[in-house]
């Protein structure tokens, strides 16, 4: 099966890359988002498994030592990664 194209939305926080996402998905078709992992608590309005997956520190570092992170970074505290599992559902719709 052919697999999709993968494009990195990366800025600081709050520079607008929710925004931008949701602008392109909203005029092109065919465009999956990978929901990241993170260690943080759900701010007002985010939803587990929509902005994030809201992880302990427990889980996200055992999925380190799994593997199971195409990447991740300790930032200002907290865990943040994007799973292999995630990048490879939206990669083969």
């Amino acid at each position: 099966m052919a697999k999709g194209i993968l494009f990195v939305i990366s800025a600081p926080s709050g520079a607008g890359k929710s925004t931008l996402i949701k602008e392109v998905m909203g005029e092109l078709g065919g465009i999956g988002f990978s929901v990241s992992h993170t260690t943080r608590p759900p701010r007002a309005g985010e939803i587990d498994g929509v902005n994030y997956h809201f992880v302990t520190t427990g889980e996200f570092k055992s999925m380190v030592s799994g593997g199971k992170f195409a990447e991740w970074a300790l930032v200002h505290g907290n865990y943040y990664g994007t799973s292999l599992a995630s990048l490879e559902t939206v990669l083969g719709q």
